[in-house]
């Protein structure tokens, strides 16, 4: 989508401030939802099909949705961190499925617009001009889903109810990138999806919920990644329900047990296939 100012957009749906502050007798006890995440066509993609299709338009309004570029940098650095990490016969498999989604179209952003929601690009969620428009949009729960930024104070206060996050991975042991990676080489028998409350610190909020995907002592990143995607939606769905309706709980992480993993190696990655898992 061509670079354009956020309120050039919102003009273009015909959706303004007043609409999104003014509540009609219809849609009083609606949780309004803003939408926080990157542009992946393969894995993310997978997560907001599951969400769209189970998100009850009677309980939930999603008042507007944040793509923003994975990994926050220019496609050729994905691309040359895909290499690195995938090697070069996975690499020119994901690519061919990669150029098949954008020939078909299959985007986070067709969702959207499908469904008619507002898509509110910025160069950064902690920008003050971003953060001004989603305090107009009014909020009551903004939901992260891989978005490629840690949020600051300023957005994440902007939200009526609370800021959300979901990770693949058990908090705060596999706090950072790759958990579902992490899990499988470390050897656990599941990865945990994790729903928490977002705080200045990364991956630190209270816990509101958690599912296990199981995993087999010869498995596939991509099989386990897709399957937490659309578990996550699952999970997701069921949080939002329960803030709506004023029954979730919120457990303070122990932080003393905390570990933080960046992005794999190579040596990860010789690691993790020398124990018989797969990449793809």
């Amino acid at each position: 989508m061509p670079e354009h100012s956020i309120s050039a957009v919102l003009d273009a749906q015909r959706f303004t401030a007043v609409d999104a502050v003014t509540p009609t007798s219809s849609c009083t006890a609606v949780l309004r939802i803003l939408l926080v995440t990157e542009d992946d066509p393969l894995y993310v993609r997978l997560f907001f099909s599951e969400f769209f299709a189970l998100c009850q338009p009677e309980k939930f309004e999603i008042c507007g949705v944040t793509i923003a570029k994975a990994f926050h940098e220019p496609l050729w650095k994905t691309a040359r961190r895909m290499w690195r990490f995938y090697g070069p016969i996975d690499f020119a498999q994901l690519l061919v499925r990669f150029v098949r989604a954008k020939v078909r179209g299959d985007s986070i952003e067709k969702h959207a617009r499908e469904r008619g929601i507002a898509r509110l690009p910025t160069h950064s969620v902690n920008a003050p001009e971003y953060v001004r428009l989603v305090k107009t949009l009014a909020p009551d729960v903004i939901v992260s889903v891989a978005a490629p930024e840690i949020f600051r104070k300023g957005i994440l206060d902007a939200a009526r109810l609370r800021c959300i996050n979901i990770h693949s991975g058990r908090l705060p042991l596999y706090r950072g990138m790759m958990p579902t990676f992490w899990q499988l080489l470390r050897g656990e028998e599941r990865a945990t999806v994790t729903v928490h409350d977002m705080a200045e610190k990364l991956d630190a909020g209270d816990v509101l919920a958690t599912l296990d995907v199981e995993l087999r002592h010869r498995d596939s990143l991509d099989r386990v990644i897709r399957e937490t995607k659309r578990a996550g939606a699952r999970l997701m769905i069921d949080v939002l329900g329960k803030i709506a309706d004023g029954s979730v709980n919120a457990t303070p992480l122990d932080m003393t047990t905390a570990r933080y993993f960046g992005f794999p190696t190579f040596t990860d990655v010789k690691a993790f296939r020398a124990k018989g898992h797969r990449l793809l």
